[in-house]
């Protein structure tokens, strides 16, 4: 169970949307070391680094279970709940949801989180 780090950073859904833009244009290439991972406020980040959510991610890396079945045993949470948190986490590269033949393995991408924001971050 190796420690991955990943750096998040928090700017407006506008702010966001204008470095997409001229990333794509061409006009802004991303500095080595910035955020891969952004969210809109420190609120919604808090919402998927719950502490809820950062037991399961520690669940997962720990005991590797192999499906969401197996998670859902492993954390009492519901399957219905899991595979939204999961899913929004891996939309995040949190996790990865990792498809064998009918079932969905959590992986987990990040084990410690460095936040990154201010009124000049990107």
């Amino acid at each position: 169970m190796a420690h991955k780090t990943i750096k998040i950073g928090i700017i407006s859904r506008e702010r966001y949307r204008k470095r997409t833009i001229a990333i794509a244009k061409g006009e802004y290439k991303p500095k080595r070391g910035e955020p891969k991972v952004w969210f809109e406020s420190v609120q919604s980040m808090a919402q998927v680094l719950s502490n809820e959510n950062q037991e399961l991610l520690r669940i997962i890396n720990e005991r590797e279970p192999k499906s969401l079945k197996e998670l859902e045993l492993l954390s009492g949470r519901k399957r219905s709940n899991l595979s939204r948190t999961l899913k929004t986490m891996s939309n995040y590269g949190i996790v990865d949801l990792v498809k064998h033949d009918r079932t969905v393995e959590p992986v987990v991408k990040a084990t410690d989180f460095k936040v990154e924001f201010g009124l000049n971050t990107v």
